[in-house]
């Protein structure tokens, strides 16, 4: 991706190993929007390289707009400093948000066949959930259990709610 940009003329590249699948912890992100211009045009190879959701999507070619700047898209001759690149980021930033939620669909359909067929059995529990129930059984409370195995109070009351204790 990096080539490609630097092969159109990119001066400086902000280069982040963060989904886009949000706009959290994407610090490079946070950095180029912070920096744009009047003038300056953002590149990036494909759109869902900069954000998967269309809010999000939106937003950001906001904040660019805002700027002053313009949003290019190498791959799929997305060029906002025109009428027409705005109408085709608009139709490309909805379809890669429908293609999130399909893939979102798809991974939750093979995870529950996977559960009904017996292969995905979940994440291991990592707290002793005897530990915790034989700790209460002695007397002691959420705080003095949470505390004695370094977990969280809500994970102590999640573990005695599901076990029905009162």
């Amino acid at each position: 991706q990096e080539a490609a940009l630097k092969a159109v003329g990119a001066h400086v590249v902000f280069s982040e190993r963060v989904s886009g699948t949000t706009r959290d912890n994407r610090s490079e992100l946070a950095k180029v929007l912070a920096v744009l211009g009047a003038g300056d045009t953002l590149a990036v190879t494909r759109l869902d390289r900069l954000g998967r959701s269309l809010l999000d999507l939106a937003d950001i070619a906001d904040e660019i707009a805002k700027a002053g700047a313009h949003l290019r898209v190498v791959e799929q001759a997305v060029d906002t400093s025109t009428p027409a690149g705005r109408a085709f980021f608009g139709m490309l930033a909805t379809f890669a948000a429908f293609e999130t939620d399909v893939r979102r669909e798809r991974q939750a359909e093979g995870i529950a066949k996977a559960k009904a067929d017996g292969i995905y059995k979940g994440r291991q529990p990592t707290i002793d959930a005897d530990r915790v129930h034989a700790l209460k059984a002695a007397g002691a409370g959420p705080t003095a259990i949470a505390d004695a195995m370094g977990i969280s109070r809500q994970s102590v009351y999640r573990l005695i709610a599901e076990k029905g204790a009162p």
